[in-house]
Formats: C-alpha cells, sequence, structure tokens
C-alpha cells in the first residue's frame, strides 16, 4: 500500500515536472516604451551627452532597428501609439488622426460619452479605447494566458495611455491638468485604487499646471509608472505581465522650441536619467534577462523652417486652414451651394457628403473641382483623391501611405502632399517651434530599440516599419499576433 502510494506520487511528480519543462518560455514583464515624437537620429546626436545606463545603454547593449518607416500618414500622436501596439494602420485600426470626423461629426480620437472620469469630474477624464477597431499586443498576451497576464497604461496624454493598453486592460492612468493627478475613467473601474489615491495625494501639482510641457512631466511619467510596477506587482504572478509607457513632454517640448532649443535637449537628458533608473530597478526586480523592453516613437519632428532657411536649406509654411476658405468661395461660385469643404486636419480635406448629396452634385466632379482649386498652390507635389490612391500617379511610397492612413469612414476625402519641408500652416519669422504629419524621414523615421529577454546586442540597416513591432514582440511570446496586424516578426538575433 505504502509501496502503491510512493509510486504514484512518483508518478505525479514525474507527470508535473513534465508539464513545467514544457511550459511555454516567456519573460516576467514586457514594457512597451514609447518616446512622444522622438527623431531616430537623437539617438546619435545626444549620444555624448548620455549617462551609461539609459539611452546610451539601449544603444550598446540592445538590438537597434536602424530604418524602421512609418508607413503611413498623417504622422501623429494617436496614430503612431495605437500602430505599434496593434501592428496596423488608420485603413484597419480606424484611428484616423489625433481628431477626425465620422458621420459629420468632429471626434476626438478617445472621447467616449457613455463613460465617466474616475478620480476626475472633467471631461478629461471620459475616455476609452473603444474608437480603436483592432486588438492590441496587450489584448492578445491576455487572451493567450486566459486573462491572468495584467496590462496596464502610463501617460501624461489620454491617448497615449489608452490604445497602447488595449480594450482588455487592467487599467489605463493619463493626467489631467484641471485636478493635478493621474486620473482614469469608469471603462476600466467605478474608483481609483486606494494606492493610486495616496500616490495622487503625495504627488499631486498645482491644478492648471501641465506638466506635459515642462522636463519634470518625465519624471512624473516614471514615478508612476514604478508606481504601478510595484503596487500591482507586475511580473511576479505565473503569467507575463505587461506595461505600456508613453512619454509624452517630449513632444509638448518640441513643439514649443523645436528640435534644436536647449529645453529639447533638456528633455531628452531628463528622460536618459529616468530610463536608467528604471532600468536599475527591472534589472533588480527581474534580473537582466527576466524582462523584455523596446523603445520606440510614434511619430519623428521637422526641422523648425527658420533654423533651415539660416542654412540656406529650403523651407516654408503654406496655410492649410486659409485654403478651406479659398476652396468653399470658388465651389459656391461655381455650384451655388456654399461650405462644401467642412474641416481639414493637417494636410486632409473633408467634403460634406450630405450638403454635395442634397444639391444633386457628383461627388467625383467635387472632388475633383477641389483637387484643381488646390493645385493652384505651387508648392504641393501632388492633391490625390483618398478612395481612388491606388491608381494616383504618385510615388509608390507615398502611394502606399495615403492608401495605409485612409479609413474610408473617418478620414478626409482628399490630401495635399506638400513638397519636403513646407508645413500645413504659415511660420512667423520668430518662431522656434516644430511640428510632424508629412511621410517624409524627418517625421516618419523612428527610433526601434530591443532590450532584455532573449535579446543579443546588435542592429540591422534592413527596412523595418512601425507595423512590425507588434507581430515581433508577440512571436517572441509565442502568442497570436493582434487580429488586424499587417505587420512581419523583425529577426532580432540573425
Amino acid at each position: 500500500m505504502i509501496r502503491k502510494a510512493f509510486l504514484s506520487m512518483m508518478a505525479w511528480i514525474l507527470a508535473f515536472a513534465a508539464f513545467a519543462a514544457d511550459k511555454v518560455e516567456r519573460p516576467k514583464l514586457v514594457v512597451g516604451l514609447v518616446v512622444d515624437q522622438m527623431r531616430w537620429d537623437y539617438l546619435y546626436y545626444f549620444y555624448e551627452d548620455f549617462g551609461e545606463g539609459g539611452l546610451k545603454r539601449l544603444i550598446d547593449e540592445g538590438f537597434s532597428c536602424e530604418n524602421t518607416m512609418i508607413n503611413y500618414i498623417p504622422t501623429v500622436t494617436a496614430i503612431g501609439h495605437t500602430s505599434v501596439y496593434t501592428g496596423s494602420v488608420p485603413a484597419l485600426h480606424g484611428i484616423a488622426g489625433n481628431n477626425f470626423m465620422e458621420n459629420g461629426k468632429d471626434m476626438y480620437c478617445c472621447a467616449d460619452p457613455t463613460v465617466k472620469g474616475v478620480g476626475t469630474d472633467t471631461k478629461a477624464g471620459m475616455m476609452s479605447p473603444r474608437n480603436n477597431k483592432a486588438t492590441t499586443i496587450g489584448d492578445e498576451l491576455r487572451l493567450a494566458t486566459d486573462f491572468k497576464s495584467r496590462v496596464y497604461g502610463v501617460a501624461l496624454k489620454d491617448r497615449a495611455s489608452i490604445f497602447p493598453a488595449g480594450h482588455s486592460a487592467n487599467a489605463a492612468y493619463w493626467y489631467d491638468k484641471a485636478v493635478g493627478h493621474f486620473v482614469t475613467s469608469t471603462y476600466y473601474m467605478e474608483q481609483l485604487p486606494k494606492w493610486v489615491e495616496q500616490y495622487n495625494k503625495e504627488n499631486a501639482t498645482k491644478p492648471g499646471e501641465d506638466p506635459k510641457g515642462m522636463p519634470e512631466g518625465v519624471s512624473i511619467t516614471f514615478k508612476m509608472a514604478e508606481a504601478v510596477l510595484r503596487n500591482e506587482r507586475l511580473g511576479l504572478g505565473e503569467s507575463t505581465d505587461m506595461l505600456a509607457i508613453s512619454v509624452s513632454p517630449t513632444d509638448a517640448i518640441a513643439h514649443t522650441y523645436g528640435t534644436r532649443d536647449e529645453h529639447t535637449k533638456a528633455a531628452y537628458m531628463q528622460l536618459d536619467k529616468e530610463l536608467a533608473k528604471f532600468l536599475s530597478i527591472l534589472d533588480k526586480r527581474y534580473g537582466k534577462d527576466g524582462y523584455l523592453l523596446f523603445l520606440t516613437a510614434d511619430h519623428g519632428g521637422a526641422h523648425n523652417p527658420n533654423y533651415l532657411k539660416q542654412h540656406h536649406i529650403y523651407a516654408n509654411g503654406w496655410g492649410a486652414s486659409e485654403w478651406v476658405k479659398k476652396i468653399n468661395d470658388e465651389l459656391s461660385e461655381k455650384y451655388g451651394t456654399d461650405k462644401l469643404v467642412t474641416a481639414h486636419y493637417g494636410d486632409f480635406f473633408y467634403l460634406n457628403h450630405a450638403k454635395i448629396d442634397s444639391a444633386g452634385l457628383d461627388i467625383d466632379n467635387v472632388k475633383q473641382a477641389v483637387i484643381n482649386i488646390l493645385l493652384q498652390e505651387d508648392e504641393l507635389q501632388y492633391v490625390v483623391d483618398c478612395a481612388k490612391a491606388g491608381i494616383a500617379t504618385v510615388p509608390e511610397p507615398i502611394r502606399e501611405r495615403i492608401i495605409n492612413g485612409y479609413n474610408r469612414h473617418r478620414s478626409g476625402d482628399i490630401v495635399a502632399i506638400p513638397r519636403a519641408q513646407l508645413f500645413s500652416w504659415r511660420f512667423k519669422d520668430d518662431y522656434i517651434g516644430t511640428t510632424h504629419s508629412q511621410w517624409n524621414p524627418y517625421d516618419s523615421h523612428i527610433p526601434l530599440v530591443f532590450l532584455g529577454w532573449h535579446v543579443n546586442h546588435g542592429s540591422t540597416s534592413t527596412p523595418t516599419r512601425i507595423v512590425d513591432i507588434a507581430p515581433t514582440v508577440c512571436a517572441m511570446l509565442h502568442i497570436e499576433m493582434p487580429n488586424a496586424c499587417i505587420g512581419n516578426a523583425i529577426m532580432l538575433n540573425p
């Protein structure tokens, strides 16, 4: 009897050992880090100024994809963050801009009137990921582990926290400057966890002060990320957890001061210091091989036109908003109907389809009329009917970006393609800031560096794309890629 019990116990132990040995190998934690408006060349432009444990460590120890491009337009924050984590493009995931129109109505990308703020009574809390029509890395990780994995998003910007975290996230936290602390919405929970309430009490800023516009905002972001790690005990359970972090001040500061200003440099020096501290925490908590981290950007940024002109490099701006009035005036005279163009976001122009239909006008004729008017601007290289971009006589890489960026429910009807360094709003002579949204390398060439679990040091100049990030992470985790993914996994250790 004793022998039989002993043999039975040994059989159970051996079976358990075999099961454990066959368990899918994954890291304890995945960390996605998106640096808002980080040009690829910043990795090297600031290299000599970096310390040893932060961004320089990523370059010196990680695997860098040196030729990662964004394969859609416009290159803006909401789309970039969504595309990184879905492996998809606006045509499929539906996030067509920070703002866009749907059924003739203006929409903010993550606004959701069906939810309320948690930790705030302002509209800043009425946000969710529902406008995204695709799953994310985190969603697929949760599905693969029967929702045992936990996924969190942290950023100062709502869209930079919400879209990376995904639909099934345990929580996304963003900053409401009106109340001076981190908030969320009823999409995720009815009340902030006690630790978040205590964190906010100890770390609140003055209401109305916006940390996105100062280097200290970088520190605030990482401090909250560390608090999530610690209080939610991420990476310490049976399943792999994920933390999506986005650094927003680098974008806001560059918009104000440009790519070569000391304020922008200060933001990246702060990022470098905070990243070094954060990596040290990850090393101690999980071991250097216990976590997988990737760093990338949602888009780049252009050098300021005034700065370029000082060095005899052509740059200029054009008044895209001014052209809406010009177009409507000429269309009104031609068709006897006013305000046929309702809005523009960047270089995309929206037509009033309901008014065109009610006036009995042919939509294709109206589109061609708009194109002809815009082509009066000599420095626009192309003006394209987005629905017919596939047959447009434009260079193939630009054609692909138009097609990928066009969502028939939410994108503008017409897109203007300016010459390089021509911006869709006018610059004053004393203006020092910058913008982004174009297909050109200054806006679309982004950093992509992997570090940690199963990543060897190295680099590749083989062309890669923003949509390749999600399938790469999913392949490493042995989980299905997001459901609208069009990217391909990158070979990190050739």
